[in-house]
C-alpha cells in the first residue's frame, strides 16, 4: 500500500524533529576540566571565556560553539627536539654570531602558557610558529651582543635573563594571548672539534697567565710585606740609639758639670787626675810612676806593681802582731 504524500510529509517532520531534538540534546551542553579552560563562540564570535571546571550549558550548534585550551604549561624547544627520549638537533637554526664575531651554536627551552585565550584563537593565525621566530630573534640578539668568552662560560645566566626580558616584550607586543614563565638556555658550544680544540688551547692560555699574574702578584706583596717589616724594624732601632745617644749625652753634661764644679775649687788636682785617667785611657797596658827628682837621686813610687802585690794571710796576720 503506497504511502500518501501527507504522510511522507508527517514521516519527515518527525525525522527532522528528532535530529534537531538530538542536535540540542547533545549540544547545549559540556564540561571543562580542570586542567582546561573554554572560549564560547556565538556564530564564530568570541563571547565568554570559561576557566571554572565542571558541566556547562550553552545554545546549541550551530548557533554556538566551544573551544577548548590546556591550562597547562608548554616547552618550545629551541634549536633542537626531543621526542621517546631521542634528541634531534638542528644546527642550522642555532647558529649564530658574537659580538666580537665568533659563531656558536646555542639552543634553549621556553616555558609558557595561554593567559588569554581569545586572542590566542583569533589574534595570530599561528601563535606558536610566532613565539618560535621571536624566540630565536630574542636569542640571537642577545648573542649578537655577547663576546665569546662570557657565552661559553660565566655570561650564560646573564644571557638568559636578558633573552627572557627581550622575549616577554616581544610577545606582549605581538599581543597573542601568551605568556612566558621561564627560559633555560640548553647550552651554548662552539660548532666544531678543532674551532672548540683551538677555543680550548687560547682560554688554557689566558689561565696560565692569570695563574702566573696572581703568583707575581704574591710575590709582590710578600717582598713588599717584608720590607716594610725591615724598614720598621730599622726605624725602631734608629729610634732606640737616638734616644740611647740623648740619654749618654745628658750624663756625659752632667759628668762634664760634676768635672768642671771640682775644677773651679780644685784646678791642679783636678787637672792632674784628668791627666791620669786620660792616660790609662790611652794607655790601658802602661806602667804609671810618681816620681820626684832631687838632685842626683831619682826617687819614684810604684804605683802598679803595689796594686798587684795581694797581702798572704799569715802576713796579715803578723803584721797586725806587730
Amino acid at each position: 500500500m503506497e504511502m500518501s504524500l501527507k504522510q511522507i510529509y508527517k514521516v519527515t517532520g518527525l525525522v527532522a524533529g528528532a535530529v534537531i531534538l538530538i542536535l540540542v540534546l547533545f549540544t547545549s551542553w559540556f564540561t571543562v576540566d580542570e586542567s582546561d579552560q573554554a572560549v564560547v563562540l556565538t556564530f564564530g564570535e568570541a563571547g565568554q571565556t570559561i576557566t571554572e571546571s565542571g558541566l556547562k550549558f550553552k545554545m546549541p550548534w550551530p548557533i554556538q560553539t566551544v573551544e577548548k585550551l590546556s591550562k597547562e604549561t608548554y616547552s618550545l624547544q629551541f634549536g633542537y627536539e626531543e621526542k621517546d627520549g631521542e634528541i634531534t638537533e638542528f644546527p642550522k637554526e642555532t647558529k649564530m654570531i658574537t659580538g666580537d664575531e665568533y659563531i656558536v651554536l646555542a639552543d634553549l627551552v621556553v616555558q609558557w602558557k595561554i593567559t588569554n585565550p581569545e586572542k590566542y584563537l583569533f589574534n595570530a593565525e599561528d601563535p606558536k610558529e610566532i613565539l618560535y621566530d621571536a624566540t630565536s630573534s630574542s636569542l640571537r640578539s642577545i648573542i649578537g651582543s655577547t663576546e665569546i668568552d662570557e657565552a661559553l662560560t660565566s655570561g650564560k645566566a646573564e644571557i638568559e635573563a636578558n633573552v627572557r626580558d627581550l622575549l616577554v616584550t616581544l610577545v606582549e607586543k605581538y599581543d597573542i594571548g601568551v605568556s612566558v614563565t621561564g627560559v633555560k638556555l640548553q647550552d651554548v658550544e662552539l660548532p666544531n672539534e678543532d674551532v672548540r680544540k683551538a677555543f680550548t688551547d687560547v682560554t688554557d692560555a689566558r689561565e696560565t697567565m692569570n695563574t702566573k699574574i696572581n703568583e707575581a702578584e704574591k710575590y709582590q706583596n710578600q717582598r713588599l710585606n717584608e720590607s716594610q717589616g725591615e724598614k720598621d724594624a730599622i726605624l725602631s732601632r734608629a729610634t732606640g740609639d737616638k734616644a740611647a745617644r740623648i740619654e749618654q749625652a745628658r750624663g756625659d753634661v752632667a759628668v762634664f758639670d760634676k768635672l768642671y764644679a771640682e775644677y773651679k775649687g780644685n784646678p791642679e788636682i783636678t787637672k792632674q787626675r784628668l791627666i791620669l785617667e786620660t792616660l790609662e785611657q790611652v794607655l790601658p797596658d802602661a806602667e804609671v810612676y810618681i816620681m820626684n827628682d832631687e838632685g842626683n837621686t831619682m826617687k819614684y813610687f810604684p804605683i802598679r806593681p803595689l796594686e798587684k802585690e795581694k797581702p798572704v794571710q799569715g802576713q796579715e796576720g803578723n803584721a797586725e802582731n806587730e
